[in-house]
């Protein structure tokens, strides 16, 4: 946009003031002065144009701020139950790793063995009576992931 250059204002008044050429002179710099209002009011809506895609912007920019913390917020929830989650996610891991190791399709249950007969170690013991009770030679050494009675011990009766 061009730039109006406005003559400076002159001082001295002219001679008579009914003259044309000081009507012309007057005249001229009242068309200077609405020229130069012209180009103040455009500059001036450009202003509020600007102003008004700023504030749009702004509000643009307010609500991505709102959505941004909303979404800090859930992970920040998220990140705060975690540690519970994860012991939660290991008690259950432990109790399906139990399960398993007690799945019938892992398990062999022996019957009439008198109690209190193995000892404090049930594994050396199944070990050394599986072969007499079997009566077979077991060529590999026997392996036992976990060997216990099941149920509460009998009173004795007398």
């Amino acid at each position: 946009m061009a730039v109006q250059v406005i003559p400076p204002y002159s001082a001295t008044p002219p001679a008579d003031p009914r003259s044309t050429d000081a009507t012309d002179s007057v005249l001229q710099e009242i068309t200077a002065v609405g020229r130069c209002l012209e180009a103040m009011d455009l500059k001036c809506s450009d202003l509020f144009t600007a102003s008004t895609s700023i504030r749009s912007d702004i509000a643009h920019f307010q609500v991505t701020v709102t959505d941004l913390d909303q979404c800090l917020t859930t992970v920040e929830d998220r990140i705060t139950t975690m540690p519970a989650q994860d012991t939660e996610m290991q008690h259950l891991w432990a109790k399906i790793t139990v399960l398993e190791d007690r799945s019938q399709r892992d398990n062999v249950s022996f019957f009439g063995i008198p109690e209190l007969k193995e000892g404090s170690d049930v594994k050396a013991f199944l070990k050394n009576i599986l072969p007499e009770l079997t009566g077979l030679d077991f060529s590999l050494p026997l392996k036992f992931q976990r060997a216990h009675r099941i149920g509460p011990l009998h009173k004795a009766t007398s």
